[in-house]
Protein backbone atom coordinates (compact mmCIF):
# COMPACT_ATOMS: atom_id res chain seq x y z
CA UNK A 1 0.00 0.00 0.00
CA UNK A 2 2.54 2.66 0.81
CA UNK A 3 4.63 1.92 -2.22
CA UNK A 4 1.88 1.55 -4.76
CA UNK A 5 3.01 -1.68 -6.55
CA UNK A 6 4.37 -5.30 -5.28
CA UNK A 7 7.80 -4.65 -7.13
CA UNK A 8 10.55 -5.43 -4.84
CA UNK A 9 14.00 -5.98 -5.79
CA UNK A 10 15.73 -8.66 -3.76
CA UNK A 11 18.04 -6.53 -2.78
CA UNK A 12 15.66 -3.84 -0.92
CA UNK A 13 17.56 -1.66 1.45
CA UNK A 14 14.73 -0.44 3.45
CA UNK A 15 13.48 -3.74 4.55
CA UNK A 16 16.28 -6.28 3.87
CA UNK A 17 14.35 -9.13 5.01
CA UNK A 18 11.63 -8.83 2.64
CA UNK A 19 14.20 -8.47 0.08
CA UNK A 20 15.42 -11.93 0.72
CA UNK A 21 12.01 -13.40 1.32
CA UNK A 22 11.38 -11.67 -2.35
CA UNK A 23 14.64 -13.12 -3.88
CA UNK A 24 13.48 -16.79 -1.87
CA UNK A 25 10.01 -16.33 -4.03
CA UNK A 26 11.05 -15.97 -7.47
CA UNK A 27 13.73 -18.72 -6.77
CA UNK A 28 10.54 -20.91 -5.56
CA UNK A 29 8.33 -20.11 -9.03
CA UNK A 30 11.56 -20.80 -10.94
CA UNK A 31 11.29 -24.26 -9.66
CA UNK A 32 8.33 -24.67 -9.29
CA UNK A 33 7.51 -24.19 -12.98
CA UNK A 34 10.39 -26.75 -13.90
CA UNK A 35 8.59 -29.35 -11.68
CA UNK A 36 11.43 -29.31 -9.54
CA UNK A 37 10.26 -31.02 -5.95
CA UNK A 38 12.82 -29.08 -4.01
CA UNK A 39 10.46 -26.14 -4.46
CA UNK A 40 8.57 -24.73 -1.62
CA UNK A 41 6.36 -22.98 -4.11
CA UNK A 42 2.70 -23.60 -4.31
CA UNK A 43 -0.21 -23.00 -6.81
CA UNK A 44 -1.93 -21.67 -4.13
CA UNK A 45 0.89 -19.65 -2.70
CA UNK A 46 1.44 -18.71 -6.40
CA UNK A 47 -2.22 -17.55 -6.44
CA UNK A 48 -2.05 -15.37 -2.99
CA UNK A 49 1.15 -13.75 -4.46
CA UNK A 50 -0.34 -12.65 -8.03
CA UNK A 51 -3.26 -10.85 -6.35
CA UNK A 52 -1.19 -8.44 -4.64
CA UNK A 53 0.74 -7.90 -8.15
CA UNK A 54 3.67 -9.91 -7.27
CA UNK A 55 6.02 -9.37 -10.17
CA UNK A 56 8.15 -12.89 -10.36
CA UNK A 57 10.74 -10.99 -12.96
CA UNK A 58 12.33 -8.09 -11.78
CA UNK A 59 13.23 -5.63 -14.34
CA UNK A 60 16.89 -5.08 -14.03
CA UNK A 61 16.51 -2.03 -16.47
CA UNK A 62 14.75 0.25 -14.02
CA UNK A 63 17.66 -0.33 -11.15
CA UNK A 64 19.96 0.43 -13.88
CA UNK A 65 17.91 3.48 -14.91
CA UNK A 66 17.69 4.57 -10.84
CA UNK A 67 21.72 3.99 -10.55
CA UNK A 68 22.30 6.03 -13.91
CA UNK A 69 20.36 8.46 -12.36
CA UNK A 70 22.36 8.64 -9.17
CA UNK A 71 25.40 8.70 -11.20
CA UNK A 72 24.68 11.40 -13.01
CA UNK A 73 23.33 13.33 -10.22
CA UNK A 74 26.81 12.53 -8.29
CA UNK A 75 28.89 14.04 -11.21
CA UNK A 76 26.98 16.95 -10.80
CA UNK A 77 27.56 17.46 -7.77
CA UNK A 78 31.14 16.01 -7.76
CA UNK A 79 32.44 16.70 -10.91
CA UNK A 80 33.68 13.35 -11.67
CA UNK A 81 32.43 9.83 -11.61
CA UNK A 82 34.88 8.27 -9.25
CA UNK A 83 32.67 6.09 -7.47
Amino acid sequence: KEFGHARVTDKYPQYPSLGKWVRSQRLGYKKYLKDNASSSMTADRILLLNKVGFEWECNNSQSWERSYAELTSFVKEFGHARV
